[in-house]
């Protein structure tokens, strides 16, 4: 009977996770993950084919798990207003309860080496952006913005505004602040009506 593991995907990832926000992408590395975790590097090579699997799947991860929170909250409102507000609400909040999470999320795709993902990888990538863009398509022409206009300003308060609040305090090491949902809610109201 074959060993167990001793060391999980999730393990590895969390370690990934917890170098990207501290010194960005270029931090992941096959070796640097093994030596988080105390594992050998070729454990590493059992679970990633290689470098750019390792950081696609660190990305996909992150990114995957903010999408399911985000599309819960706009789901989880009948009233659209209310779904926009708790939808910018919950782009802080998430940031707040997840701060390597969210720190790694102020990167791009691209900078975890898109470009050398597998088509697999980059299926899950362009899947997931589709959905999010489809909600918010959808949101806004429940909001009776059905132009370019309109669409621009809901993406706006409900994606921009919010991330641009987490970025200037994530990349500045210094917590959120206690009102910082609020505030958020309260311009995303602003531009929305």
């Amino acid at each position: 009977m074959a060993r167990p593991p001793r060391f999980d995907i999730d393990q590895l990832l969390d370690a990934a996770v917890r170098l990207a926000a501290t010194g960005g992408p270029p931090a992941v590395t096959m070796s640097a993950v093994a030596h988080a975790v105390g594992a050998p590097s070729g454990s590493m090579y059992h679970r990633f084919t290689g470098r750019p699997a390792l950081l696609a799947e660190v990305w996909l991860r992150t990114v995957e798990r903010f999408q399911a929170g985000y599309h819960a909250v706009l789901a989880g409102e009948s009233d659209p207003h209310r779904a926009a507000r708790a939808a910018a609400r919950h782009v802080v909040g998430w940031s707040r309860g997840n701060p390597d999470e969210a720190a790694l999320l102020l990167y791009g795709a691209a900078d975890f080496g898109r470009d050398d993902w597998s088509e697999e990888h980059t299926r899950r990538a362009d899947l997931g952006n589709e959905r999010v863009y489809a909600s918010l398509t959808a949101l806004a022409e429940t909001l009776g913005a059905t132009d370019a206009r309109g669409r621009d300003r809901v993406a706006l308060a409900l994606v921009d505004l919010p991330l641009s609040l987490v970025r200037r305090y994530l990349r500045a090491g210094e917590p959120l602040p206690p009102h910082a949902e609020d505030l958020t809610e309260e311009c995303a109201v602003a531009l929305l009506t």
